[in-house]
C-alpha cells in the first residue's frame, strides 16, 4: 500500500506510455501507482498521507546536471543575492540594508548570478555609490566571471595598493596617481576575483552545515530534487566534502547529489587522478551521495574561459600529451568523466585525444561528458555522438548574450550553443545552470531561455531553429540530465519503479506567459518519497529548518533568488528601503574590518604558485 498520495493534480510524467495523469502514488521511496484519481486512491493505505493537490501542474523533480551545490553550499549563508533583482535602486537598497547589519570584521558579498542586463538601469553601480553605500565595511561584488568591484574598505582589508602587482591574466584598475581603484577584471583569467574573494572571512564549520541545508532547501523551493556537482577550485578531495558526508550521514540531505572530482594542481593532475582511484570505485555510494566521477577540470592545459567579453584563448600545446594520460587512466579504471570546453577549437583538440585513447582504452559505453560548448561544431557533434559521450548545457548565454553578440555578431549567436542540432544528432543533452557564480542557480530562468531564446535583459538570440518547446526543455532537465550521472533508469520520469520525487509547481509551466516562467517555484518539493519543502497550504509537511546562521546573515532576512514570488520579493524590497530609510536595526561598527597581510614584493607568492584558473570553474 501506499504511503503518500498526491491527487487532483495535472501531472505531466514525461513517461511516453502515459504522459498524463492526475494522481501518483508512492511506497517506500519509488512510485507505485500513476493515473486516474479513483484507480490510484486505491493504494491508500490507513496511514497514507493523501495530498490535494488543488488542480495545480506537477512534474518529475528537477536535476541539475552541471552545478556547484557542495563549495555553493559552504558559502550561501554569507551572499546576498541579486539573482533575480529586477532594478539597481533595489539591489542597492538590500545592499545599505546588509551593511547596516553586518559585523566587523564581516564583508557583504554579492558573489555572481546576476547581471546589469537585468536591471531597469541597464548598469551596474559605481563604485562612487558602492563607497557611499558602505564607508566602514568591506564590500565585493563580482559579474559573473568577469569584474569584481570593491570598496575602499575592502580594499583595505586585502591590503591592495598601488605596489600589489597584477596576477596573470587579470587587472587592478589604477587611478592616475597608480592607486587601485576597486576594480579587478578577469583578462580573461578569474584567479584575481577569487584569490581576492577568499581573503575574506570564513564560516565556522557549524555555520557551513547550516549554510548547506538552506541553500539544498532553497533548491527544494524552485523544484530541484538532484543535482550533480561537477567539482571546482579550490575544492578538496576528501578534505571539502566533509560537510555534505555529514549531512549524508545523519539523513538530512534533501537534495541527490552525484560529484565529480575536480583536479587541484597544475601539473600535478595525473599524480591526483592516480590517488582517487585507488580511493574511490567508479559511483561509489548510494541514491543520494555518489561518486560521478572525474572533472570537470581534467588537466589545466585544456581550459578555456567563457568570458565572452575577451578574446576567445588560445590553449597550451601541451594539452594534448597532458589530457592523454589523464583520460587513459580514468578509461582503465571505468572513471566516467567530463571537461570544461566552451569552444569549439578546444574541442576539437579534446576530441583527437579521446578518440587516440579509445582505439587503445576502448570506452565501450563509458559515460563521458563535454560541458558548455557553446560554439560546438556540427563536426564535432558528430564526434562526440560516435564515441558515445553526452553534452550537459547551460544557461550562461542568458547572462553573457549580449557581450557574444557584441564581439561575434548576432548571427554567430543563433546557435550558441546549438542545442536543435545536439538532439537531432542523437547526443544525449542534459540541462544545469552552471550555479552559483557564472550563472543563477533558478531552474526556471534556464526554462525560460531554453524555451523562449532570450536573455535575462529580454534579447532575441535563438530563432524557432533552435528553441525548444517547453515540455522538450523540460525533458533536459529530467530525463535528459539523468543520463549524466547514470541513472537515466531510475530517474526522470514519473512512472512505477522510478524515484519518487517531484515538484507542485505554484504556476502551471506549460500555460503561463513566457516572462511568468521566471517567477515559478515549487509549493510542494518530494524527494524519494519525502516532502523536503512545502509552501502555502502544503508549509506544515516539510521539516521544520534551522534559521540561517549567523544571525546577520543575507539568507535570514533576504531569503535567497529574488522575485520568484511576488511575497517574497515585496518582502525583501520593503525590508531593504525601509533599513535604507533609517528603520531600527542594530548597527554595528567597522572601523577594525580585518586586514590581511599580503606579500606584495612578490608576485608569485602573493597570487599564488599555480596562476591558474581554478577558481573559474
Amino acid at each position: 500500500m501506499a504511503d503518500l498520495i498526491v491527487h487532483n493534480a495535472r501531472i505531466t510524467t514525461l513517461d511516453r506510455k502515459r504522459p498524463m495523469a492526475t494522481a501518483i502514488a508512492v511506497a517506500k521511496g519509488v512510485v507505485v501507482a500513476v493515473g486516474d484519481d479513483a484507480t490510484v486512491m486505491e493504494k491508500a493505505g490507513g496511514t497514507a498521507c493523501v495530498i490535494d493537490a488543488e488542480g495545480r501542474r506537477l512534474i518529475p523533480g528537477l536535476n541539475d546536471s552541471h552545478t556547484h551545490l557542495i563549495r555553493g553550499g559552504l558559502n550561501y549563508n554569507l551572499e546576498l543575492r541579486w539573482d533575480g533583482v529586477r532594478s539597481l535602486a533595489d539591489a542597492m537598497a538590500m545592499l545599505r540594508a546588509q551593511v547596516a547589519r553586518t559585523p566587523a570584521p564581516q564583508w557583504v558579498r554579492v558573489i555572481g548570478g546576476f547581471t546589469e542586463h537585468q536591471f531597469v538601469e541597464r548598469r551596474l553601480p559605481t563604485l562612487d555609490e558602492i563607497n557611499a553605500a558602505a564607508p566602514d565595511t568591506p564590500v565585493f561584488i563580482m559579474r559573473l566571471y568577469d569584474r569584481a568591484l570593491l570598496n575602499r574598505a575592502a580594499l583595505r582589508a586585502v591590503g591592495y595598493d598601488r605596489d600589489t602587482p597584477n596576477p596573470p591574466g587579470g587587472e587592478i584598475q589604477r587611478d592616475k596617481a597608480g592607486n587601485p581603484t576597486g576594480l579587478l577584471l578577469a583578462k580573461p583569467n578569474a584567479l584575481i576575483l577569487y584569490a581576492t574573494l577568499a581573503a575574506g572571512p570564513k564560516l565556522p564549520v557549524e555555520y557551513q552545515v547550516n549554510s548547506t541545508k538552506h541553500f539544498m532547501r532553497e533548491l527544494n523551493r524552485l523544484g530541484v530534487t538532484s543535482v550533480i556537482d561537477a567539482g571546482g577550485g579550490f575544492q578538496n578531495y576528501p578534505e571539502d566534502y566533509g560537510i555534505i558526508q555529514e549531512l549524508h550521514r545523519n539523513d538530512e540531505l534533501t537534495v541527490r547529489i552525484a560529484y565529480n572530482l575536480f583536479t587541484q594542481n597544475t601539473g600535478g593532475e595525473l599524480t591526483d587522478f592516480e590517488r582517487w582511484t585507488q580511493m574511490l570505485s567508479p559511483r561509489e555510494g548510494d541514491d543520494m551521495l555518489r561518486h560521478n566521477g572525474a572533472g570537470e577540470m581534467l588537466v589545466f592545459s585544456a581550459a578555456d574561459f567563457e568570458l565572452f567579453r575577451e578574446p576567445r584563448p588560445e590553449l597550451a600545446p601541451g594539452l594534448e600529451p597532458d589530457l592523454e594520460q589523464v583520460v587513459r587512466l580514468l578509461a582503465e579504471h571505468r572513471w566516467p568523466f567530463r571537461i570544461h570546453a566552451t569552444y569549439d577549437e578546444s574541442i576539437s583538440r579534446i576530441l583527437d585525444v579521446y578518440e587516440k585513447v579509445n582505439r587503445e582504452v576502448p570506452f565501450d559505453g563509458l559515460h563521458w561528458i563535454v560541458d558548455h560548448a557553446e560554439t560546438v561544431s556540427d563536426r564535432s557533434i558528430e564526434r562526440v555522438r560516435a564515441l558515445g559521450g553526452g553534452i550537459a548545457v547551460q544557461h550562461r548565454m542568458v547572462y553573457q548574450g549580449e557581450d557574444f553578440v557584441e564581439r561575434y555578431g548576432p548571427e554567430a549567436a543563433r546557435r550558441t550553443p546549438p542545442i536543435r542540432r545536439m538532439l537531432d544528432a542523437g547526443v544525449p543533452v542534459g540541462a544545469g545552470t552552471d550555479a552559483t557564480r557564472v550563472a543563477s542557480y533558478n531552474p526556471w530562468v534556464a526554462l525560460y531561455w531554453l524555451s523562449t531564446g532570450r536573455t535575462i535583459g529580454g534579447l532575441q538570440l535563438y530563432g524557432d531553429d533552435n528553441r525548444l518547446e517547453r515540455e522538450e526543455a523540460l525533458r533536459l532537465w529530467t530525463r535528459g540530465s539523468a543520463w549524466f550521472s547514470t541513472e537515466q533508469a531510475h530517474k526522470g520520469v514519473l512512472a512505477v519503479g522510478q524515484f519518487a520525487d517531484f515538484s507542485l509547481l505554484s504556476a502551471d509551466f506549460f500555460g503561463v506567459p513566457d516572462e511568468a516562467i521566471l517567477d515559478i517555484t515549487s509549493v510542494l518539493t518530494v524527494v524519494g518519497g519525502k516532502v523536503v519543502h512545502g509552501d502555502g497550504a502544503y508549509e506544515a509537511l516539510a521539516p521544520a529548518l534551522p534559521a540561517p546562521m549567523p544571525d546577520w546573515s543575507p539568507v535570514r532576512h533576504f531569503g535567497g533568488y529574488q522575485g520568484a514570488t511576488l511575497a517574497q520579493a515585496s518582502a525583501a524590497f520593503a525590508a531593504a528601503h525601509g533599513h535604507a530609510h533609517g528603520a531600527g536595526c542594530n548597527v554595528h561598527g567597522h572601523g577594525h574590518a580585518a586586514h590581511h597581510a599580503a606579500p606584495t614584493d612578490d608576485e608569485q607568492g602573493f597570487w599564488g604558485a599555480l596562476g591558474c584558473s581554478c577558481f573559474a570553474f
